[in-house]
């Protein structure tokens, strides 16, 4: 390992903080640790009773992680205007999730559900929906944990360190802290994590009031810049061809927010509805922090800086390095690399629960013991964590967000079946399984067509996979709009599956067995059918409990 002479003192304060980081994850196996940590209740879900503050921050850990601070101001930076999408889809995402978290985590607790597909399972009585439900968030998740690989490299890239092995040293730390301490230790490290991101909001406040004139020179050079560049599709405001690509944008990432299993994975590990409700209700607060760190773009072309090697992911790092004194810089710096880990370990850990319990379990070995389960799902998100090196390998895009909006694309497709399902049993389960599989294949064939572009907007880098922002030029109209996939995916997977529902029904098919009851969406902590883990682990060890 290589570190530039001007990068150590940087260097150094960024591997103290993360060294903290990791050693609070490996103690976390010891934080009111309960009897048998061999299962995945108390393994994958932290023993389903996180408090008001930990599930607040174990929430921010998973909504707002390297896409926040690296990709979106890469976007910004890169095509102006449309970067912003990420503030109203942060916006959109709250109150969409308020309507079904709580109701998820009923039905959840109720009947002891671990991961969607489990829900799916039961609400629509099919084996094969489900175990397409779970594959797709399995697939959908592996370039989200790459999106945190890229954020971490390139804040190593940044401070000089050459080669694989710092970055693969790092994440086999967090696979081995997770390994041993399950969600507890994310939800710990995301106690740090937040406060590292309060420093870097506080970092690009200060980067902002030290620009001369402020942000009246960021986007006043903002405009000079993007006026020189041949690319139409990039500038300091939406272009008219730029409207609904944002709308989607903002409107599918929003939908698809709700339907990763991370996500859901810190929902269900709440201790009651109304811990929920209190942390959705809050959660906009990020958004303020979001806006924020997306302006560094238009900050970072005003202090002119420069991409290393032509990364623009690596705008906000040679910001934060050109402008801060080295320790100011380490611990910014630190603060993208923590906010890569922390997610990571709960995409992995939700990745590893829904393989155990809908695959595994499902298929494999349906009368798995619980230790047996948890020592599965443990390899299992060790083996998400390769997935993504490939999801690096092969896709390769221009902008680190990519990664985060093909998943999306893909996550999008089981939203009938799991976000519908919470509300309604209506669709067919067969119709439900012929709709995701359109929608797949369709978003799939959409993904392919999309070329990844130079700079000036029109060379051809990569000839397939280089976006998610489908022309509608390929339908033959005379417009250079484009629409994001996951939406027009989404839309042929509800056509199908409302369109083939009543045809099922009428030729007799039958409908899976719903086990779920109406009251099953409304059970709080209280109630007696409700599972309940015997020990509370966010304090408040004196308020009664109710065991399984």
């Amino acid at each position: 390992m290589h570190v530039l002479a001007g990068h150590r003192i940087e260097f150094t304060v960024f591997a103290a903080v993360l060294a903290l980081v990791v050693m609070l994850g490996f103690w976390a196996a010891r934080w009111r640790r309960p009897q048998d940590m061999h299962s995945l209740e108390e393994w994958g879900l932290g023993g389903r009773a996180f408090g008001n503050w930990v599930t607040w921050f174990l929430l921010g850990g998973d909504i707002y992680t390297a896409y926040t601070l690296v990709a979106v101001p890469a976007l910004v930076y890169g095509i102006g205007a449309v970067g912003f999408f990420a503030v109203p889809f942060a916006v959109l995402t709250t109150p969409l999730v308020y309507l079904l978290v709580t109701r998820a985590w009923s039905v959840a607790h109720v009947h002891g559900f671990v991961t969607p597909a489990e829900f799916v399972r039961a609400r629509f009585g099919s084996r094969s929906l489900a175990g397409m439900v779970a594959v797709t968030g399995l697939v959908a998740t592996m370039p989200y944990v790459a999106l945190q690989l890229v954020g971490l490299s390139v804040v190593l890239a940044t401070m000089g360190i050459t080669g694989d092995w710092p970055l693969v040293a790092a994440f086999t730390l967090l696979a081995a802290c997770t390994f041993r301490s399950g969600l507890r230790a994310p939800a710990l490290m995301s106690i740090v994590k937040d406060l590292l991101l309060l420093w870097t909001v506080l970092a690009a406040m200060l980067v902002i009031a030290m620009t001369p004139r402020g942000l009246a020179n960021a986007f006043r050079t903002a405009k000079e810049h993007f006026d020189l560049t041949p690319n139409s599709g990039d500038g300091l405001l939406l272009g008219s061809a730029n409207h609904l690509s944002y709308a989607t944008l903002a409107v599918g990432s929003a939908l698809a927010m709700f339907a990763y299993p991370h996500v859901l994975t810190g929902v269900l590990a709440a201790r009651n509805r109304a811990t929920l409700q209190r942390n959705m209700a809050a959660l906009p607060v990020y958004t303020i922090a979001l806006g924020l760190i997306a302006l560094l773009g238009y900050v970072a072309l005003s202090k002119g800086v420069v991409p290393l090697d032509g990364d623009l992911n690596t705008v906000v790092p040679m910001l934060f390095h050109q402008v801060f004194p080295d320790w100011f810089a380490g611990i910014a710096l630190a603060a993208i690399g923590v906010g890569a880990l922390v997610p990571a370990a709960v995409m992995s850990i939700a990745a590893g629960n829904l393989y155990t319990r809908s695959i595994y379990r499902e298929y494999l070995r349906p009368h798995a013991t619980p230790a047996q389960e948890a020592r599965v799902s443990r390899y299992a998100s060790l083996g998400v964590k390769l997935g993504a090196v490939g999801c690096i390998l092969l896709l390769d895009p221009q902008f680190a967000v990519d990664l985060q909006l093909i998943g999306g694309v893909i996550v999008l497709q089981t939203v009938p079946a799991v976000g519908l399902g919470l509300f309604t049993a209506w669709f067919h389960r067969r119709a439900l399984l012929a709709g995701l599989v359109a929608g797949l294949l369709t978003g799939l064939v959409m993904l392919y067509q999309i070329p990844q572009l130079g700079a000036d907007g029109r060379t051809v880098v990569r000839a397939h996979f280089g976006g998610s922002a489908w022309p509608l030029s390929h339908l033959g109209l005379p417009t250079d709009a484009a629409v994001y996939v996951g939406v027009l995916a989404l839309v042929v997977n509800l056509a199908v599956a409302v369109a083939v529902t009543p045809l099922l029904r009428r030729r007799g098919v039958p409908s899976g067995p719903d086990v779920t009851h109406p009251e099953d969406y409304t059970a709080d902590e209280g109630d007696p059918a409700l599972h309940r883990m015997t020990e509370l682990v966010d304090g408040d060890a004196g308020l009664p409990t109710h065991a399984r």
